[in-house]
């Protein structure tokens, strides 16, 4: 029996066992816009698409033949010892990286610290697929003995975290969670829950992808969840347009660094928002599409408000999952207006960046916090490209191809990953 809104919102939601406020002051990123933090979000607000015809490998056996890549990336200078570089995946790659600039831009010295509270979740929800092909095609044609020894602790899911805490000493809490498309906002909610509950004082958190594969496109080929819309790559990424066609693979890391606010003070650092709710939820529905009533990322929303001890008409922008598929785009905006009320349509600004990256899969949500966070700061709101004819189905206000210019205060952002796993991140501006 599913369990409807009106039901569950009838029950209490938890409370915060503690008052320690936790701050973002570190951002790194890498994207099809851009290797840094800067060139990404110009390209956000600019309205600029990072996808185009696939150049890792040649796509012509495909369907889809697209994807939003990461360009002009060296690994080498992001690692201590440019020797491990070769040794990770390039989903550890791009997490170390973004880490790296992260830990920089947060101008933490992190030998002056207590390596033991200082803790690291940088998730991915596919791991290293580019390991698990070459060396699966390795023992295909040369044998069991030629496969890499370093196979295993290279494909894994959680080496980058492992990886990041190796280069910087840092002793504390190291996980990762796995919730596919989700896993970004989740690693960085629960090292938010982690700091608020006293086990650490700051950390690296977030995600990285790099599926743009031949087993990944075929795979998700295969569900039909991919735009083949190849002729024209730049607009083929159309969330809340009625003429969308499926979503386009992405690439890259998203990764800040959080700390609880007095730790981030006595080191006078500089602050670039509040992170003030979380929220988590499953549609126990389905193992790839949405729950249709939105009811799942409806409550997932609600908690984050509730420990944000804001109201819904408080937020002024929300950052969509939103990929650009038929049921995903039109659930989520049912479990918008469930959870927003009147405020989901006289107010609320929704937009999806995931027309300009693509979907970056377990990168995604790490980035699209860091676009709500730059909204807040620069007072920016980052546009949905491709909108040409909305789908009433989809009828919220979501800035529509050009960005506007405004004050924001609060802005959360959803992921949600296959199985039904649901996320909301809030943030606000820092008092």
């Amino acid at each position: 029996m599913r369990l409807a809104w009106s039901h569950m919102a009838s029950h209490s939601l938890p409370t915060l066992m503690s008052e320690r406020r936790v701050v973002i002051t570190g951002i790194g990123c890498i994207t099809p816009l851009g290797n840094d933090l800067t060139t990404t979000w110009e390209g956000l607000k600019q309205g600029r698409s990072g996808i185009g015809t696939i150049t890792h490998f040649d796509p012509s056996p495909f369907d889809c033949k697209i994807a939003g890549e990461v360009k002009n990336f060296d690994p080498d200078v992001h690692f201590a010892v440019a020797k491990d570089a070769r040794r990770s995946d390039r989903y550890v790659q791009l997490a170390v990286a973004a880490s790296k600039m992260a830990i920089e831009d947060s101008g933490v010295d992190v030998s002056a610290i207590d390596p033991r509270r200082f803790g690291v979740m940088v998730g991915s929800g596919i791991g290293g697929l580019a390991t698990l092909e070459r060396e699966h095609s390795t023992y295909l044609s040369k044998g069991p003995k030629r496969v890499s020894p370093f196979t295993i602790p290279m494909m894994i899911s959680n080496i980058a975290s492992g990886i990041i805490s190796m280069e910087y000493g840092l002793r504390g809490p190291n996980m990762v969670i796995v919730t596919a498309c989700a896993t970004s906002n989740h690693n960085i909610g629960e090292a938010w829950r982690i700091i608020k509950f006293g086990d650490a004082d700051a950390f690296v958190c977030g995600g990285a992808e790099a599926a743009i594969l031949p087993m990944g496109l075929a795979g998700f080929g295969s569900m039909k969840a991919l735009s083949t819309r190849n002729d024209d790559p730049q607009s083929a990424s159309r969330p809340f347009d009625k003429n969308r066609d499926g979503f386009v693979m992405g690439e890259g890391a998203g990764v800040v660094v959080i700390e609880e606010l007095e730790h981030a003070r006595k080191r006078g650092a500089t602050i670039y928002a509040e992170l003030i709710g979380y929220g988590v939820s499953a549609d126990a529905y389905h193992l790839s599409a949405p729950s249709p009533d939105g009811s799942g990322p409806a409550y997932a929303i609600a908690m984050a408000l509730k420990h944000g001890k804001k109201n819904p008409e408080d937020v002024v922008y929300l950052n969509a999952h939103a990929t650009s598929t038929g049921l995903g785009d039109v659930a989520e905006t049912k479990a918008i207006k469930l959870a927003f009320g009147d405020h989901a349509t006289h107010g609320l600004m929704v937009s999806s960046t995931k027309s300009m990256t693509g979907h970056m899969l377990g990168a995604a949500g790490g980035v699209e916090l860091i676009a709500c966070v730059m909204a807040i700061k620069d007072s920016v709101i980052p546009p949905t490209i491709n909108v040409e004819e909305q789908d009433p189905e989809c009828d919220l206000d979501v800035v529509p191809n050009i960005a506007r210019e405004l004050p924001v205060n609060v802005a959360l952002s959803n992921s949600f990953g296959f199985g039904g796993h649901n996320a909301s991140v809030l943030v606000s501006k820092f008092e």
